[in-house]
């Protein structure tokens, strides 16, 4: 992602929208249902949407390959972040940040995250089962640190 760089509605055309296409729910505590504030957001809640939104499975998507950079010593600490435009299957940005705790140039971690994950809504909601995740286990205490969910595996 780049600074100062904006997407609008990218396919031209709006199909369907409102309660069709949307629960509508800007959000239920977003920040406290995922890290409290020590990672950044971009605003979209999880709850009420299904997995093809990818407010809801990028977010989860993200976690996973930050956790999957840790566990395999890409780095100590990481955070992954990914942007998406109306109507583009694919991010139109993948940025890794490892606080200075990795080896390898940034820009190498980003091709690694192009390059193993299918990072489309149906990728993503293959790679983690989402169609089959009981989704009421997140309404209290969040959506993260729960290791029986998909994206803490």
């Amino acid at each position: 992602m780049t600074s100062g760089f904006w997407l609008t509605q990218q396919t031209g055309r709006f199909v369907l929208g409102g309660s069709y296409a949307d629960a509508g729910v800007t959000g239920r505590k977003i920040v406290a249902d995922t890290y409290g504030g020590f990672s950044h957001h971009g605003g979209g809640a999880f709850s009420g949407k299904d997995p093809s939104k990818v407010d809801r499975s990028a977010a989860y998507m993200a976690r996973k390959i930050a956790k999957d950079f840790v566990r395999e010593g890409y780095a100590k600490r990481c955070e992954v972040q990914l942007a998406y435009a109306i109507g583009v299957a694919e991010p139109v940005g993948v940025y890794v940040n490892t606080f200075g705790t990795s080896d390898y140039a940034l820009e190498q971690l980003v091709g690694v995250v192009r390059e193993r994950y299918d990072l489309t809504p149906q990728g993503i909601i293959k790679e983690l089962n989402l169609l089959d995740v009981d989704y009421t286990k997140t309404t209290c205490l969040g959506h993260f640190t729960k290791p029986y969910l998909p994206w803490e595996q």
